[in-house]
């Protein structure tokens, strides 16, 4: 969907522009921002650097990127570590770097690979509050994909689960809890939070 591979089927849509097949950068600038589960970040930059890059790309001016930084540094919790190189942070921050990065473009649609991948249980539900707010703060969507049940359950309003690539239930997080094959595969006889 973000054009860093390419299409087996089916066609990418952005509102009414057909972004299949494109290159990363034509879908970055149609609106689609991703993250990865292993983090990407500009190592050599400082935290500062890496949001606005990210705006600059995304064709901001100066005084708009210099705002957009110093709002996701602040909603992220990266402020005070604003002038420390990316490659200097603890992995959590990482992971918020690389999201507010995304942000930092203006993107209508964010896709984030396994967010909280390596996170403990209080990093993930400090995770949980702040992509619980993107959609409405920014008019984004979100698409997660992630093991974490607790995490999926509690932020996603629509599930669609796979199991060795084959879908296996649709539905909310209460009509996916109790589905027989979820519960076999993922989340066992206890369910999840």
């Amino acid at each position: 969907m973000s054009g860093l591979l390419p299409a087996t089927a089916g066609r990418v849509l952005v509102g009414d522009l057909v972004v299949t097949g494109r290159p990363a950068h034509v879908v970055a600038r149609a609106g689609v921002a991703r993250t990865f589960q292993s983090v990407r970040l500009f190592r050599g930059l400082t935290v500062r650097e890496n949001v606005e890059v990210a705006a600059r790309a995304a064709g901001a001016n100066r005084p708009e990127t210099r705002r957009r930084t110093d709002e996701l540094l602040g909603e992220f919790g990266l402020d005070r570590w604003a002038g420390v190189l990316a490659g200097a942070l603890p992995y959590g921050l990482e992971r918020s770097l690389e999201m507010a990065r995304a942000i930092a473009t203006g993107a209508s649609f964010l896709l984030l690979d396994e967010p909280a991948a390596g996170l403990d249980e209080s990093e993930g539900d400090a995770l949980l509050a702040r992509l619980a707010g993107i959609p409405a703060a920014r008019g984004c969507g979100i698409l997660v994909i992630d093991h974490d049940m607790r995490l999926i359950m509690r932020l996603c309003r629509r599930l669609h689960v796979l199991a060795h690539g084959q879908t296996i239930a649709e539905g909310t997080p209460d009509e996916v809890r109790r589905n027989p094959a979820v519960v076999a595969a993922y989340l066992g006889s206890a369910g999840a939070t």
